[in-house]
């Protein structure tokens, strides 16, 4: 069981930095001139429409990521075999971060498209969030309630 652990672990943690280095490769693409921008900057319909996708998805997401995951554990995840459990957690973990990345990645886009940091704070809010989503054993644990690993391993 520690091996599949230490699997689950290892998935989450290079997913969970696929999340970010996918965000810092965006950034990378604008600030080199590779991807263009400011092609809506003055137009003021397309701005006020990218932002409000932005804010709306960044509000909307951020809350509904957090609690969705944490209603699924409460509810579904605990009940089941210690095997289905992990599976379980993986993908809702994977539907968390990758609800996080849709906005993150559409509020940095905005921001690079019509130049108003509006989109840079909605994005780095939601990069943020992401913060509590950091895998390890110990929240993994925890959030399962599978204390009882921990201590028939010392």
């Amino acid at each position: 069981m520690e091996k599949e652990i230490a699997k689950l672990l290892n998935r989450l943690k290079v997913e969970y930095g696929i999340l970010w280095g996918l965000c810092l490769l965006l950034i990378v693409l604008y600030e080199s001139d590779v991807l263009p921008q400011g092609i809506f900057a003055g137009d003021a319909r397309a701005e006020y429409m990218f932002e409000v996708i932005g804010i709306l998805l960044a509000v909307g997401m951020i809350p509904l990521s957090l609690r969705l995951f944490s209603l699924s554990l409460t509810r579904y995840v605990k009940a089941l075999p210690l095997e289905q459990a992990l599976k379980s957690y993986l993908r809702w973990s994977e539907i968390r971060l990758g609800l996080l990345l849709v906005p993150a990645l559409f509020n940095l886009a905005i921001y690079y498209w019509t130049m108003n940091t509006t989109g840079l704070f909605c994005g780095v809010m939601v990069l943020f969030a992401t913060l509590f989503c950091i895998p390890g054993r110990s929240r993994m644990l925890d959030e399962l309630d599978l204390q009882n690993l921990d201590k028939k391993k010392e």
